[in-house]
Order: structure tokens, then sequence, then C-alpha cells
């Protein structure tokens, strides 16, 4: 099935650039990660996932409606060309809205989180493309249907629609129609998300291509599956009862899972550099001293750095460029 023709079950046939719109989309880290595709096209995942959004760290969209042939991208401030891969990706999840109508917009997008540096920033900036189209085509589309659309700009960006704790369904159906994200009904004032930036630059491999080498290629990939599954049933168990330690054990175990997997792929896929692994050395040996901190990392050498707001003044000493996140406040 192809993307065009679940859009044509979700979207009006004909659409109209009516306004400008500008809109923000938080990042997110997952702590029962999302790896592996059951449907490529569709973006469709292999496991569920959960995650929580970084508050005011994402991405911000403004589209302005345009006269001409080629949409206009311009990224962090920077004006792209036609063919840069940015630009195609953009545009090509424009041309589902827009199907063969001539709409073209000025699309700014601006990060406050690095790039393409494993921070989920394509999960932020498609979420907030989908939400700009939203008000500029004004479709006037339910949360479930904007989640669907932007899943297939980039599968994480389902999630980035909300705020807090948020659960992408992996679904069952071959259209995808029942895989979108659902935020939890949870709150937990107090906890903290730590940004450690170990580089952040542009990853040479990014996820899309690092899902699809683990899958065909990592024999370790086969218990993946059924290792998040246990650990999404652990990590809703713990945000309901607001077990902390039990949350960053789970979030910490996943991600070095997920990992263990790349790693055992062909050719090798390793993310991590020498200073991620110095920086995961030094959560373990705090955390033998008695502090309850964890991490968690997607595809990129980047920690975050869980732990409670009791905790973040040690944390700071131990950690001091790091950039912390309440997303629920504080109590």
């Amino acid at each position: 099935m192809k993307r065009t023709d679940v859009t044509a079950r979700l979207l009006p046939k004909l659409v109209k650039a009516s306004a400008s719109a500008e809109q923000f989309a938080p990042s997110n880290i997952a702590l029962c990660k999302y790896w592996g595709k059951r449907d490529a096209e569709l973006n469709l995942p292999i496991n569920a996932s959960l995650s929580v959004s970084l508050d005011y760290l994402g991405t911000h969209t403004r589209l302005i409606p345009i006269e001409g042939q080629v949409d206009e991208v311009w990224l962090n401030g920077q004006q792209l060309q036609p063919g840069a891969r940015f630009s195609r990706k953009v545009s090509a999840f424009i041309d589902l809205f827009r199907r063969d109508q001539t709409l073209c917009f000025k699309v700014e997008t601006r990060n406050n989180i690095p790039t393409a540096a494993g921070l989920a920033s394509s999960a932020s900036g498609f979420a907030a493309l989908t939400l700009a189209l939203n008000d500029a085509l004004a479709l006037d589309l339910p949360p479930e249907a904007l989640s669907i659309l932007a899943r297939m700009g980039s599968g994480s960006a389902c999630r980035s629609l909300f705020e807090g704790f948020v659960e992408w369904r992996m679904g069952q159906r071959e259209d995808g129609l029942d895989s979108h994200g659902i935020p939890l009904d949870a709150s937990w004032p107090g906890f903290c998300i730590g940004l450690v930036e170990v580089d952040a630059a542009e990853k040479a491999v990014d996820s899309r291509s690092g899902m699809q080498r683990t899958v065909e290629t990592a024999h370790l990939y086969q218990s993946w599956p059924l290792q998040a599954a246990a650990d999404m049933s652990k990590l809703q168990q713990a945000i309901q009862e607001r077990d902390f330690s039990l949350l960053g054990q789970t979030a910490e175990q996943n991600a070095l899972s997920m990992h263990a997997t790349m790693i055992a792929s062909w050719p090798p896929l390793l993310y991590w550099q020498p200073d991620s692994v110095a920086a995961m050395q030094k959560v373990w040996q705090l955390r033998a001293q008695g502090l309850e901190l964890y991490f968690t990392m997607d595809a990129g050498p980047n920690l975050k750095l869980l732990f409670q707001r009791q905790d973040r003044d040690v944390v700071l000493q131990h950690f001091p460029n790091l950039e912390t996140v309440e997303p629920f406040g504080s109590e």
C-alpha cells in the first residue's frame, strides 16, 4: 500500500492554501525505542514504543504560500537548494497533502536542538510541519489523523504531536490507520531529563538506513520485539506507580539492547564515541555511589540522562554543561 492511498482516506480531495501558519512541536525521547519497520513505505513499526516529550526543545516551522512550481525551503536560517536532501524530504511530504495541485510554500524550519544528531529533530520537524499544514490548508483534522500523517514523514513524529508521555501503538492493519501516537493521562512533576551533547554533527548513518541494516543483517535482532514488549509493560507500570527506579532501569536496558542489535549488524553500526562511553561509565559510577541516575540513547552519540529534581544539583556537579528539561514541571 502506498502513502498516497492512506492520505486519500484522511484528506479531502481538494485543498487550498488559505493562509500562512506557524507551529511548534517538541522533540521526544523514547524510553522504549522504536527500532525496525514492518512496512517501510508507511513507517509502520515492528514494536510499540513509549516516549516523553521535551517541553520547549524541538522545532518551529512556518509555512507561507508562494507563487511558483517549487517549494522554497529554509533550515535554521539558511535557504537550501531544491535538490538538497532535506528539501526533497520536505517537498515530498507536502506532496502528500497537495497531491496533483500546484500549491507551493516557503518553509522556514528552525530547530533549537542539533539537527540529525540523534536528538529526534526529524520527529519534531515533521510533527511541526504536519501541524502547520493542517492550519495552512484549513484541514481541521483530529489528533489521531495528524499523528498518522506525521508518522509517514518520520516514524517518531507521530509521538511529537503530543506533550508528556506518549505511546505509539504499533497497530495491526495493513493501511496503518491503527498505528499512531496516544498521549498517556499521566503527569510526573520533578521528572528531569538532561541532554549530554557529545557531538552535534549530523550522523554518518541516518536512522532509517540504520534500522534497515539492523533488521536485515543482525541475527540478534530477532529477540528485540520480545524485549520491547516486556519493557513497554514495565514502563507503563513505572509511570502509573511513579516508580523511578523501575523506569530508569528499564529505559537504560532498552536503549542498550537496541544498540546491541546495531553493533551486531553488518557492517557493524556503532553510533557511540569515546565520550559517549565515558559518560555511560560516569553514570554507572555515580549510581554505584547511591545516586538515582540513568541514561538512554537514540541512534546517535548523545546521552539523555534521567533523574529526579531532588538530585538535580548533584547531577549538575558531575555534568556541568547539562541542559535540563522538566516535562511536567516541579512539585
